[in-house]
C-alpha cells in the first residue's frame, strides 16, 4: 500500500507557495494554511482530521524553522504518512517584488518578508522528511523543482505529479 502524502512548504511570503499548490496539488491534497484558517487551534483541528482520515494534505505556511516544521513532520510520520518538503528558494527582495504585485488584500507588509527571511532555515532530511525538493522561479516565471541532496528523489523517484524538474509556466 502506498503511503499517504503529507507535504510541507518552507519559504517566505511571496515565494510562490500558494501558486505552486494550485498548480501541483489542488486536485489531490487539502490545503492547510493559517491565511485561511486564521488560528493555530483551527489549523491543528484540520491537521488532525487529515491525519485521522488519511487525507493527503499540503501545509502552505512559511514554516521557516525546524521548530516550526516539527509540529507537522513528527505526527505525520507517526500516522504513517510519507512526508515531503518543498523549500522555496528566493531572495527577500524578489519575494517583496512579487508580494507588491499581489492584489492589495493579499499583500503582507514587506517587513514580514524580511523578518521571515532572516529566520529561514533550509529543511533537512534529518528532520524526518522522506524527500526534499527545492523550488525556484526562473526568468520566464516557471517553477523549477529539483531534489535536494540526499533525498530519495535524487535517484529519480518522487511524487507522481511532481517530477524533479518542472518547467511549465506558472499558473498554466
Amino acid at each position: 500500500m502506498t503511503p499517504v502524502e503529507a507535504v510541507i512548504f518552507v519559504g517566505v511570503q511571496g515565494a510562490g507557495k500558494t501558486t505552486f499548490y494550485v498548480e501541483r496539488f489542488l486536485h489531490s491534497h487539502l490545503r492547510i494554511s493559517l491565511d485561511l484558517l486564521r488560528t493555530r487551534h483551527r489549523e491543528r483541528v484540520f491537521f488532525e482530521a487529515c491525519l485521522a482520515t488519511r487525507q493527503p494534505f499540503v501545509v502552505d505556511n512559511t514554516n521557516p524553522t525546524a521548530a516550526d516544521r516539527v509540529r507537522y513532520v513528527g505526527p505525520a510520520r507517526d500516522a504513517g504518512f510519507r512526508v515531503v518538503g518543498y523549500y522555496f528558494e528566493t531572495t527577500a527582495v524578489e519575494a517583496a517584488r512579487r508580494n507588491a504585485g499581489r492584489p492589495e488584500r493579499q499583500r503582507v507588509p514587506a517587513r514580514a518578508i524580511y523578518s521571515t527571511h532572516k529566520r529561514l532555515q533550509p529543511p533537512d532530511l534529518a528532520e524526518g522528511f522522506d524527500a526534499l525538493y527545492t523550488v525556484t522561479i526562473d526568468p520566464a516565471e516557471r517553477f523549477v523543482v529539483r531534489a535536494l541532496g540526499g533525498s530519495e528523489a535524487a535517484s529519480g523517484t518522487g511524487p507522481a505529479d511532481s517530477p524533479p524538474t518542472h518547467d511549465r509556466p506558472r499558473g498554466q
